[in-house]
């Protein structure tokens, strides 16, 4: 099968969805198929294609949220380079502009399109509305919500049931959704994979003792990843636990703000946040650690917890949908609903050493149903079942494409 990936950030870009892309392309390739990329160049305002690798990187203009680019919605320089590729399907992993052109080329390839939904967006309104017209904007961002996933695509993905009642019950979408749990090249992870003498030389550039107990959290340092709240756990055990340092490993719009709050609690040794990482030193930070914390509830699925368990880490998350169904309470992490259980979790852990390993031994062993080729054999069936039951849809995106292959008809007679 020739299978084309649309998204809006790949390598070297990191994120949890990026990671989750990277994944799929090498799965599906070691099971025999071809895959292609198609992205937004976030690096310059060029177009640029790794031939070998199947990357086309598409200009876009930055949008001042992260890193995110504004791609033109039909550039015809890539649609001729991926009329070449003779694709079979087109899966879709975003709602924006790449998402769009990979819709409009679908009609116009006459492919089905396959969505995968990632990101629960009525959560993140507030960087657009600042506090103002959050139900109004919250009802604009439900409706191209169903927009994309339900009446552009022909097969939706899911990665939990927290994410697959939000379609069913609250914007009533009438259409089949599959859950399939994002999967991870876990392998990656492993203690047993890494260069030893790399993950040292980590150790001694954040001057990490082996006394120390640390706590990490990774991913990206915004508003609603509720990383205060961390902090402030943090800051509350530290009597108790002495020996507690707890490393924020990722980048985002407010790592400023959390640097002051560190500063203004005096905790500048205690808790450090590293910024930006490449994407293949990621797994040594997770080894530096003995416990993950996350506070959010924002995920749809919540990668960087399988990653942590994966790396034999414990994970300590908030009681969140998205967890609940990977992280068994006592069994191999923590889930806590409180300030106070939070507190207790990473108290316990401090000083009960035993008890800590035989939770993330445990973690280790409860991830394999998060394989990389359980996940890539779990999407393929859907690409099946959409090739099957593929039906046309002319909609507005038909009648879009057919006014802009007009206009370019146009052009060329002239």
């Amino acid at each position: 099968m020739r299978i084309g990936i649309f998204t809006e950030a790949y390598t070297p870009y990191i994120s949890g969805l990026v990671t989750s892309e990277v994944m799929l392309k090498k799965a599906l390739e070691k099971l025999g198929h071809t895959v292609y990329v198609v992205t937004a160049n976030l690096e310059s305002f060029h177009y640029d294609y790794d031939e070998e690798e199947h990357i086309l990187r598409i200009p876009g203009i930055p949008t001042g949220i992260y890193d995110s680019r504004l791609t033109g919605l039909y550039p015809i320089r890539a649609v001729n380079i991926i009329k070449t590729w003779k694709l079979d399907i087109i899966h879709s992993q975003t709602e924006f502009a790449v998402g769009t052109f990979a819709r409009l080329l679908a009609f116009q390839l006459d492919l089905p399109l396959v969505h995968t939904y990632h990101t629960m967006y009525e959560d993140y309104v507030h960087y657009v509305t600042k506090g103002y017209f959050n139900k109004s904007s919250k009802k604009i961002v439900e409706y191209l919500t169903k927009f994309y996933c339900d009446k552009t695509a022909s097969e939706l993905i899911v990665p939990t049931k927290k994410t697959y009642d939000l379609f069913k019950e609250k914007y009533k979408v009438d259409k089949n959704i599959h859950i399939i749990p994002t999967g991870i090249e876990l392998e990656r992870f492993y203690k047993e994979n890494l260069d030893l003498e790399k993950l040292e030389k980590l150790r001694k550039k954040y001057k990490l003792k082996k006394e120390d107990f640390i706590a990490i959290f990774v991913g990206r340092i915004a508003q609603e990843k509720n990383i205060i709240y961390l902090i402030d756990r943090i800051k509350e055990v530290l009597p108790k636990c002495p020996n507690l340092k707890m490393l924020i490993v990722g980048d985002g719009p407010d790592k400023e703000e959390y640097q002051k709050l560190i500063n203004e609690y005096g905790l500048q040794e205690k808790v450090i946040m590293t910024g930006k990482t490449k994407w293949e030193d990621t797994p040594y930070y997770y080894h530096l650690a003995d416990i993950f914390l996350t506070a959010s509830t924002t995920e749809t699925q919540g990668l960087t917890v399988i990653e942590a368990m994966a790396a034999e880490v414990t994970p300590i998350c908030i009681e969140d949908e998205s967890f609940i169904n990977t992280v068994i309470n006592d069994l191999n992490g923590k889930l806590f609903k409180t300030k106070r259980e939070c507190k207790k979790a990473i108290e316990e852990l401090y000083q009960d050493t035993e008890k800590n390993q035989k939770l993330a031994k445990q973690a280790r062993i409860n991830v394999d149903r998060y394989s990389s080729k359980y996940f890539a054999e779990s999407v393929l069936k859907v690409y099946q079942y959409a090739i099957e039951h593929k039906k046309n849809r002319l909609g507005v995106f038909g009648k879009l494409v057919e006014k802009l292959k007009g206009e370019k008809d146009e052009t060329d007679s002239k």
